[in-house]
């Protein structure tokens, strides 16, 4: 693989752990969105994994990260609909979706 490509994968590695260490397990959804800076710090993180993951697609568009076009998808909507964002997509994004990212990125590291 592609030693550009492992970066930008490393770079959606630590941009997960970010999101976990910044919303830990026991975080309820209702202490997430009254939290200000949480949430900026989580929408930041998500704007990093789906411009990286943009990058590493113009490269190997075949790579096999599922919704990867989604993912890119919603990064555009953080950045340019930014005040359209819904915190409870978001929180879903964190407790169903990130767990099957994480493992993928995982297995191509």
């Amino acid at each position: 693989m592609d030693d550009e490509i492992k970066k930008y994968l490393f770079d959606i590695h630590l941009s997960i752990n970010s999101i976990k260490e910044y919303v830990p397990e026991y975080i309820e959804y209702s202490e997430y969105s009254t939290n200000k800076m949480m949430k900026r710090a989580v929408e930041r993180e998500f704007e990093i994994i789906g411009e990286a993951l943009n990058n590493i697609l113009k490269i190997l568009p075949t790579i096999s990260i599922a919704n990867s076009r989604r993912i890119v998808d919603f990064r555009n909507h953080l950045i340019h609909g930014y005040s359209t964002i819904s915190d409870m997509v978001v929180w879903g994004i964190i407790k169903k979706d990130l767990i099957i990212l994480e493992s993928e990125i995982s297995s191509l590291l």
